[in-house]
């Protein structure tokens, strides 16, 4: 059994309208999209043009900076459309889909070394799911990792459980370690929570150093657990994958074919039935959350209430995502606004002498409750980080392109998902994760 570590500081966000640990039958939309702005700093290169057709598995577009980096489609049909925005920006890539999909052959590696695993990865496209850090951006093939993480438990607001999303799914599971395990010359740690029941293909991963962590969110974020094992200084490389990407690896090493299926979380309160749904990476989420939605007025967010991406009700799941959060849009006016305590709402505040006998499970809008402050020293953002990082001093730092300051003040352990509670905590309303990804840009560019 492995130790225990305790993530002491943090804040649960309890949300109504958590996914019950059911599945409805599979589903799948009439067009899939895959869009290069879920990559940080990607300049893609189209391949394809409008109108061709492709397999599940066919290049659409590659990294222009690092052509071996390859995004390929998760379904087979007619590419559709080409969206772009300013400047000509590709914002998505549209796939009209079969109604039975067609997968392009992989050849399997007859050994698993690094070269043929990086290999295999970088022509299916599953080398995208690997994130570095620092900067939190697609993993230089290149390079050689310190160490991978896996992080096998979500604490954010009304995050997935993984024990019921990757259920059957344990041998690919295992698949996926053994070909990461070649990667590394370090260690290959899979962070489980050690406050529930761990599927077997988590507790009883071979090959591998499993970590168990308790406590409140971020606790299950990846960057907090590596903060907490061994932490990220400067020229260090190291890599992170969700389970469910580890799952895809397994399956295409073992079928070698792109199958990019996976359970999906709809939940929130304009949810009617919180649950997942079987579907593929890249669908409408019209379509999996057609007739279940009780909000005309709802916000639809890829990914959870932190860091997601506002998608609309018509909108494509983020590549990365295995979550819908649907909640209140919250653009009406409120009287008198945060001095009147309208509804009882998640707040790490005590100033309301009732807070303690509100109940456990809130219904949240997007109301921000005002609008950006002066940027003061309140104690907020360090009763929520738990790492060894002074978050307003970097963040200031920041905004004053010290870059010196930025590297002394921890910047290469952080990303962006890190400080998002520090955001909603954050009486003055700094837009955080926007000034870190400034940040991490900026130590990016200079090397």
């Amino acid at each position: 059994m492995s130790k225990v570590i305790k993530i002491k500081k943090g804040k649960d966000i309890s949300l109504v309208g958590a996914a019950a640990k059911n599945t409805a039958p599979k589903t799948l939309s009439s067009s899939f999209a895959i869009k290069p702005t879920d990559f940080k700093n990607l300049v893609p290169k189209m391949v394809v043009k409008a109108g061709e057709e492709v397999k599940a598995g066919d290049v659409l577009f590659q990294d222009k900076a690092n052509p071996a980096v390859k995004f390929t489609s998760p379904v087979s049909g007619e590419v559709a459309e080409v969206v772009r925005g300013e400047r000509r920006a590709i914002q998505e890539v549209r796939i009209l889909a079969d109604s039975e999909i067609k997968y392009k052959s992989f050849s399997a590696p007859s050994t698993m070394t690094a070269e043929s695993i990086k290999e295999i990865l970088l022509e299916s496209g599953l080398w995208a799911y690997v994130v570095q850090r620092p900067f939190g951006t697609i993993a230089d093939p290149s390079a050689t990792p310190k160490a991978i993480h896996v992080s096998c438990f979500d604490s954010a607001p009304l995050g997935v459980d993984y024990n019921h999303s990757l259920s059957g799914d344990a041998d690919a599971f295992a698949k996926g370690l053994e070909a990461l395990n070649s990667l590394t010359a370090g260690e290959v740690h899979v962070n489980v929570n050690a406050k529930s029941d761990n599927a077997a293909m988590f507790a009883q991963a071979k090959g591998v150093q499993v970590n168990s962590f308790s406590g409140s969110h971020p606790a299950g974020l990846v960057g907090v657990q590596i903060h907490h094992v061994d932490p990220i200084n400067k020229g260090d490389v190291v890599w992170t994958l969700s389970p469910q990407h580890v799952v895809f690896i397994g399956r295409l090493l073992s079928t070698g074919t792109l199958d990019l299926t996976q359970k999906v979380a709809i939940a929130g309160s304009d949810v009617k039935t919180p649950q997942y749904v079987e579907t593929i990476v890249g669908v409408n989420v019209e379509a999996i959350t057609n007739e279940n939605v009780s909000n005309n007025n709802a916000r639809y967010i890829s990914g959870n209430v932190l860091t997601g991406s506002n998608i609309g009700s018509t909108g494509y799941l983020g590549f990365f995502d295995h979550l819908v959060s649907i909640i209140p849009e919250g653009d009406e006016y409120e009287f008198m606004g945060w001095l009147f305590p309208s509804y009882p709402r998640p707040t790490i505040s005590n100033s309301l002498p009732i807070s303690k006998f509100l109940k456990k499970n809130f219904v949240a809008n997007t109301n921000p409750h005002g609008e950006e402050r002066a940027f003061v020293m309140t104690g907020e953002y360090e009763k929520v980080l738990p790492m060894d990082v002074m978050p307003v001093q970097l963040l200031k730092s920041i905004l004053a392109q010290d870059l010196e300051a930025m590297e002394n003040l921890g910047i290469y352990e952080v990303i962006e998902e890190d400080l998002a509670l520090c955001e909603f905590v954050c009486t003055s309303k700094i837009e955080v994760q926007q000034i870190l990804s400034g940040g991490l840009d900026l130590m990016a560019e200079e090397g």
